[in-house]
Order: structure tokens, then C-alpha cells, then sequence
């Protein structure tokens, strides 16, 4: 027999799971309006967020998306603990009402995700912003486009010196937050408010699970992988400020790092901009023609070749099962969230980089 406080409970979850996929369902729909998501989400309710959370979670020098990753992880197994003892003790009625509040948590924490801002996902692509639309190009193109950024990573690799390399991480990100400004104040579609980036404190993690940095949307916080190669790093706190900025996919991600990285004067992160960008296009032009990637090889300086070897041995070195294993997760995740190339979506920026070099008078 069911008591009648146990019914309440059970009838008063029941009926805040349906209001949240309601609400849920809602968002999709407003999702599938990418003109309303621009407008009335992207440049109206999460520059409100951004103005909120970015100064608030500045004031901590450590990463406190972190910590609530780490909290979050903790409660999961302890809830899964209790879920699964009152199954074993018969506990039907604890366990049903248990099974709601944590679908209550689930559905709450994908709620807050979107809003805080995932819907940025499905606002409308950069290319449009931008007037980047033009995405067809032939192998020739690829293939001119690639020769200009090899020489532009070997100029701006030779002018980097050794104080460079060994710079602070500290420096590394003042020097990106300074860059993402810059952009912000030349650019009305990279708007960022109290841009940062923070050494991640999962970077052991990170490391075995082939990640370079990542964005916590629900505080708000750009963080980064604090050991991988030095030349990686200044560009890597520029992508994950533009996902900051409100910038979704990867490879708008990525293009708005290219960006940052190529305006700014630092000779580091100017370099790390390029090196990306020349690894980005050497892998596109190798899946569509391997004799012209072949030919463009020895085009590449001894000194760009080191750190692009340096940057795989790092790599490898961590290489996993749970990076294989994550890898798979997070292409599932891009594919729920508007990017159907899932993992391929970040190699998507040849496209974006490629529209930018074709225009007329671009750089």
C-alpha cells in the first residue's frame, strides 16, 4: 500500500518531470529558428549571462567548473549507491520517488546547460555573420591557400625565440585575454565580455583523454590544458575564449583562435595561430590529394617539422583507451548539438579559413 505522503511525492516530481521536458521541448523548437536564436538569445539573453558569470568567476584564480565537474561525478555513484540499495532492500515506493528526483537533476542540469549556452549551438553560422559563405573551393585553391599559411608558420616560427617559449602560463593567458579584447573592440560578430582562461585542474585527465582545453557552460569559464607543448597553448586559450564569445561549433571555435592569434602582435601566439592552421590545412589536402600535400612537405621549415613531431611524441605519449573512449562520446555530443560531422566538424575550419583568403583584400 502506497502512504499518502509517499503519493504526494511521487505525483508532485512526476509532474515537475513533465513541466521540465515541456520546457525542454520548447527550446528545441525555439532552436530550430536560428534568425530568433541570433537575436533574441545569442545578442540578446547570454551577453546578460556572460555579464553575470565571467566577472564573478574571474575573481578565482583556479577553475571552479572544475571542482563542480568533480562534485557532480562524486554525487552520481553516491546517488547510483542509494538507487541501487533501495532496489536491493525492495524499497519499490524509495525507489521510484528516488529514480524522479534524480530525472529531476538530469533534466534541471541539461535546462541550465542550454540556457547558460548551449542554444548557442543553432544560432545562425559565422560564415553568415562574417559574409564567409562562399565554402567551395577546388584542390588548387587548397593547395595555394596551404603554401601561403606553411610560409606564414615558418616566418612567425623563426621570429619566436627561446624566452618566448618559456614564457609563464600566466603571461601565455594575460596575453590571449588581451587579444580576445582586442577582437572584441575591432569586431562587432567577436564580442566578448571579461573574456579569461584558467589552467584546468583535470589537466592530468585531460592529457589521457587527448584534450587540449575545454568550456564549462555552466560557469562559464574557458579552461586549458596547463601541459602540452608551449606553441599549442596561446591558441588553444583563444578557441576556448571564442566558445566564450558564444561561438558553438569547433570550427568556428578554431577560426575565431586563427583570428585572434594572426592580428595579435606576440610573436608566440601569432605563431601558435599558423601552426594550427598549417596543420589543419596539410591534413585537408592530404585526404584530397596525398601527391600535392607530399610536394608541399619539404616546404616546411626544420623548426615548424620539430614541433609538429614534438606534438604528436606529447600526444601518443598519453594515448588511451579512455581517449578513444572519450573521443566517441564527444562526437556523439556535437552530433546531438547541431554539428552532424561530429569529431570532423573541427577539421570544418579549412572552409571558414579558406572564404577568408579568397576575399578580396583579406590578409
Amino acid at each position: 500500500m502506497v502512504k499518502k505522503g509517499s503519493k504526494r511525492i511521487f505525483i508532485i516530481r512526476a509532474a515537475v518531470v513533465l513541466i521540465l521536458v515541456i520546457l525542454l521541448f520548447l527550446l528545441a523548437l525555439f532552436g530550430s529558428h536560428p534568425h530568433a536564436v541570433e537575436r533574441f538569445y545569442s545578442k540578446g539573453f547570454y551577453p546578460v549571462i556572460c555579464r553575470i558569470l565571467h566577472p564573478v568567476f574571474n575573481l578565482f584564480p583556479f577553475s571552479m567548473g572544475d571542482i563542480l565537474y568533480i562534485c557532480i561525478v562524486v554525487y552520481l555513484f553516491y546517488a547510483l549507491f542509494r538507487l541501487v540499495r533501495h532496489l536491493f532492500k525492495k524499497h519499490w515506493e524509495q525507489a521510484v520517488a528516488y529514480f524522479l528526483g534524480l530525472l529531476i537533476g538530469i533534466q534541471s542540469v541539461i535546462l541550465i546547460f542550454y540556457l547558460f549556452w548551449g542554444m548557442n549551438y543553432y544560432r545562425l553560422p559565422a560564415a553568415e555573420l562574417l559574409n564567409l559563405r562562399d565554402s567551395t573551393y577546388t584542390t588548387a585553391d587548397l593547395k595555394a591557400v596551404t603554401a601561403v599559411l606553411i610560409d606564414s608558420a615558418n616566418a612567425t616560427r623563426s621570429r619566436v625565440t627561446a624566452s618566448d617559449l618559456s614564457q609563464s602560463n600566466r603571461t601565455i593567458y594575460e596575453t590571449a585575454e588581451r587579444c580576445m579584447e582586442k577582437l572584441s573592440h575591432d569586431s562587432v560578430n567577436f564580442r566578448a565580455y571579461s573574456p579569461g582562461v584558467k589552467p584546468s585542474l583535470l589537466t592530468p585527465l585531460l592529457n589521457y583523454m587527448s584534450t587540449s582545453g575545454y568550456f564549462n557552460p555552466f560557469t562559464g569559464e574557458a579552461q586549458i590544458n596547463y601541459q602540452m607543448p608551449v606553441f599549442d597553448r596561446p591558441v588553444t586559450a583563444c578557441h576556448e575564449m571564442s566558445h566564450q564569445m558564444g561561438f558553438g561549433t569547433e570550427d568556428e571555435a578554431n577560426f575565431g583562435g586563427f583570428i585572434a592569434g594572426i592580428g595579435s602582435s606576440d610573436r608566440l601566439l601569432r605563431y601558435s595561430a599558423y601552426h594550427l592552421a598549417t596543420d589543419e590545412f596539410m591534413h585537408a589536402l592530404r585526404y584530397r590529394d596525398t601527391a600535392a600535400n607530399n610536394e608541399l612537405k619539404p616546404r616546411v621549415s626544420e623548426a615548424v617539422r620539430n614541433d609538429f613531431k614534438a606534438e604528436r611524441k606529447y600526444w601518443l605519449s598519453y594515448q588511451s583507451r579512455i581517449s578513444l573512449l572519450s573521443s566517441i562520446f564527444y562526437d556523439k555530443f556535437l552530433k546531438a548539438n547541431n554539428q552532424p560531422h561530429g569529431m570532423g566538424t573541427y577539421n570544418r575550419m579549412v572552409m571558414l579559413v579558406m572564404s577568408l583568403y579568397r576575399k578580396p583584400h583579406s590578409r
